[in-house]
């Protein structure tokens, strides 16, 4: 089965209407994002919490999170780090509350590291954060995601060789590999990632030869390559990332059952 909706939920106040126009529209998917911040609190929104899992639940949303932008995994910087990972975990606590399970993210940079070690100092973190996830029986899968700039961790190999050596779950950007590899990689994204469940993302997007440049709406052609492109004997959710992730996830749902 495949699953389209959008990025975003709207305000926390509004989550019942917004829950029942995404169902009328078929979205059976949606993220929350705090890719600048995690602006739902433990404390402060407990009501509000148990409403959007509610509400989510009522209208049939499968629920997923993007943590925030400000990640690297790789820094040499200690302090760097530990705020990386503490971003992370804290969308995994609030994850956890709302049955939202995809915690996806974005590794981090080269720098001046060779991949091999990049490699190895991620693979360490992410360990060392599902030891957290495991101590705290937060029940969500931590889920880096394939990248679209060429300087920043994230090939669809070194994600599909984390998946292989620590046992977390990942992000397929369907974007993010066309602006790395100039194609979508459809035959490489399947051989590499074999697992029955994929959780994606998906818009169209500018690139040059360093990769990604910003995105776009994916409209009724990339849809359609993508539709077709991916396999029909699992289950997928595609968030779609688009300026206007709503409409452009529309127009998915519309390609989806032509």
């Amino acid at each position: 089965m495949i699953k389209i909706g959008p990025a975003g939920i709207g305000k926390i106040e509004d989550s019942a209407r917004n829950f029942a126009f995404y169902h009328k529209l078929g979205f059976k998917v949606a993220e929350i994002l705090f890719t600048y911040g995690v602006y739902i609190k433990e404390r402060r929104h407990k009501k509000e919490i148990q409403k959007i899992r509610e509400d989510a639940e009522k209208f049939g949303i499968k629920l997923s999170i993007h943590a925030p932008y400000w990640i690297n995994l790789n820094s040499d910087d200690k302090r760097k780090v530990e705020d990386s990972k503490k971003r992370i975990l804290d969308s995994c606590r609030i994850g956890n509350l709302l049955n939202a399970r995809k915690i996806v993210f974005h590794c981090g940079y080269y720098g001046k590291t060779d991949k091999g070690l990049s490699f190895d100092n991620i693979r360490k973190r992410i360990l060392e954060m599902q030891m957290e996830v495991e101590k705290n029986k937060w029940d969500v899968e931590l889920c880096p995601e394939t990248m679209g700039r060429k300087n920043v961790f994230g090939s669809v190999e070194e994600i599909a060789r984390l998946v292989k050596e620590t046992g977390c779950s990942f992000c397929i950007d369907f974007a993010h590999v066309l602006a790395r590899y100039g194609r979508y990689e459809f035959g490489l994204i399947k051989k590499s990632f074999p697992q029955r469940e994929w959780h994606c993302h998906f818009s169209g997007i500018s690139y040059s030869k360093a990769g990604e440049k910003h995105h776009e709406m994916a409209g009724i052609s990339e849809w359609k390559k993508v539709l077709k492109g991916i396999p029909k004997n699992k289950d997928i959710e595609i968030i779609c990332e688009s300026p206007d992730p709503v409409g452009d996830s529309v127009v998915g749902i519309r390609v989806l059952r032509d």
